[in-house]
């Protein structure tokens, strides 16, 4: 009866990563931006969208929200700290053309809305309307693994990577 009162918590190592957008897959090193192509940020994958819906690709937490709500930070359970950020240079629209729909601290399950964006807006404000998904702490990991040879993924449906921890 005590062992079930001091039971190890079960820690989470590996998880895996919903698309947060639809659209087409592109690898980081053909993003027009040397920040995200050479991994300066850390290691993931950037989808070219065909619909205006950001969702959350894990179970986790929201611990950053730019105020231009061009992008987000979400920790997943099992440490990985994961960037959305929605066009390339969008943060000169300060703001314009996006809406965020959770704040910094919320809680979210896979698939949960947290911004929609205005494509139109930043296909011509921005450099680029490609959307790079971004493992900040990528040194706190073992591995990220791109999961299948899919071209197209669907929000919330298809996994697109996956992570473990160190």
């Amino acid at each position: 009866m005590l062992g079930k009162l001091f039971k190890k918590k079960e820690e989470i190592v590996q998880i895996s990563m919903y698309a947060p957008v639809t659209g087409d897959l592109v690898v980081l090193e053909d993003v027009p931006d040397p920040v995200f192509s050479q991994k300066m940020m850390g290691d993931g994958i950037a989808i070219k969208p065909v619909e205006e819906t950001v969702t959350s690709p894990v179970d986790g937490e929201v611990i950053q929200l730019f105020p231009t709500k061009h992008a987000i930070g979400i920790r997943a359970k099992n440490g990985a700290e994961i960037l959305i950020h929605i066009g390339l240079d969008t943060v000169n629209l300060e703001g314009e053309g996006f809406s965020a729909f959770v704040q910094e601290g919320d809680s979210v399950k896979a698939s949960d809305m947290l911004i929609t964006f205005d494509s139109k807006v930043i296909a011509e404000k921005a450099t680029s309307t490609l959307i790079p998904v971004i493992i900040t702490n990528t040194d706190a990991m073992s591995e990220i693994i791109p999961f299948g040879k899919k071209e197209s993924v669907t929000a919330g449906e298809d996994v697109i990577l996956s992570v473990k921890k160190n």
